[in-house]
């Protein structure tokens, strides 16, 4: 099974070297030196990977014949992808790859369907599950613990404890912020649905 691990960005410097938008959780397995990567577009591959360091929070690589800035900015945009075995698991059990989550059954605690997962979007701040529901609309749920309460592989599911307007718009809180300075705290992160794992 093939995985999008990254995306070359710009060029950095004069010899060779380019900066990367990391996709993957476990950068040090899939963007090690010697690691050869499958691109897309297809043309641009497959590149190994010869160096890799970080400058400044950003992941920069060298590959092997990619010796100047010209031949690193012609890489922009590239998407790099790994060969993985689809039965291996992330070595954090709370850690998720994408096909494994992809079209899963979205549940509330009480067994309340709103549809399923067809597609993940890597954020910077997070991740989201773009959820399709029943009559062919989508929403968005945040992948955040506070929210999905629960992935279960084996029942094809998440479970998840949305805040008000999450999924129906018509039960939206509107705050205010004299809410705010009078303490109006009292379960306003959706804590109380979290602790409901049946």
């Amino acid at each position: 099974m093939q995985l999008v691990v990254a995306r070359i960005g710009r060029a950095h410097g004069i010899k060779g070297e380019v900066t990367v938008e990391v996709r993957t959780d476990e950068p040090e397995l899939r963007l090690g030196p010697g690691a050869v990567l499958a691109t897309e577009p297809a043309g641009a591959g497959p590149l190994t990977i010869e160096t890799g360091r970080v400058h400044s929070g950003r992941l920069l690589l060298r590959f092997e014949g990619v010796r100047d800035r010209t031949a690193a900015e012609a890489l922009r945009n590239t998407l790099l992808i790994a060969e993985v075995d689809p039965a291996e698991l992330p070595e954090d059990p709370e850690e998720f790859y994408d096909h494994q989550l992809m079209d899963l059954d979205v549940v509330l605690a009480d067994g309340t369907g709103i549809g399923r997962i067809t597609e993940i979007t890597h954020l910077p701040s997070q991740d989201l599950f773009i959820v399709e529901r029943p009559d062919g609309s989508e929403v968005m749920i945040p992948f955040v613990e506070e929210i999905v309460t629960e992935i279960d592989l084996a029942e094809q599911r998440a479970v998840i404890a949305p805040p008000p307007g999450l999924i129906d718009e018509s039960q939206a809180v509107i705050a205010s912020a004299r809410d705010g300075e009078e303490g109006g705290e009292e379960g306003g992160d959706g804590a109380p649905a979290a602790g409901k794992d049946d």
